[in-house]
């Protein structure tokens, strides 16, 4: 599996293995990879991990994130490369994937059903009022624009993944209502049928 290796002195966690979908590294406790360092930011930087490699993209992060001592914004990782976060070295040791559904486990009580708004869309369950786009094809979970992680693909094509176990999502497609027509306008359209191409006599 993909894995980081800290080079730098004092740090319990030597190796740092990374699973499927979105890793968050940064100096507090929520994020899926810890480094207690005074210039590594909160959430410092994300490295996501797909079947096509790992892509490393710094999350605004105060000291910076640098790739064989050159600063990035966003990156494709290969095997070797020198990696440092604020003062903080590693290297690459590997980029490989393996590829392995892991169990998703639903919770016992099912959350509430997601609201509907007016027009027909389901509203984002953490985003009060903004509409839903995208439902996670493994857990079902839907969300909007702010919740999905995007993952730049090699080749231009993105890969939207689940805010909640990292799987593949997809765009939600609403299917516009038919209009309704009351009795009037159904009066007025037989008779548009019927009498539509009505020719007065006394016209040519």
């Amino acid at each position: 599996m993909a894995r980081l290796l800290i080079k730098t002195e004092g740090l319990p966690n030597r190796t740092l293995e990374l699973r499927l979908g979105v890793n968050r590294v940064g100096r507090v406790p929520e994020n899926e990879l810890q480094i207690n360092h005074t210039t590594v930011s909160s959430h410092h930087c994300e490295l996501m991990v797909t079947n096509d490699g790992v892509y490393l993209r710094d999350c605004g992060s105060t000291n910076g994130t640098f790739l064989n001592g050159e600063p990035v914004q966003e990156a494709w990782l290969q095997a070797g490369q020198e990696l440092r976060l604020g003062d903080v070295e590693m290297v690459v040791e590997s980029t490989e994937v393996t590829i392995a559904i892991p169990e998703f486990e639903r919770p016992s009580q099912l959350p509430p059903p997601p609201t509907v708004l007016p027009d027909g869309t389901l509203c984002c369950p953490r985003h009060a009022g903004v509409p839903a786009i995208f439902r996670c094809t493994h857990c079902g979970e839907v969300m909007c624009n702010t919740c999905i992680h995007i993952m730049k693909r090699q080749g231009g094509v993105p890969l939207f993944l689940c805010t909640i176990c990292s799987h593949k999502c997809e765009r939600i497609t609403v299917a516009k209502a038919a209009k309704k027509v009351g009795l009037l306008g159904y009066i007025q359209e037989t008779v548009k049928l019927k009498f539509g191409h009505f020719r007065h006599p006394n016209k040519k």
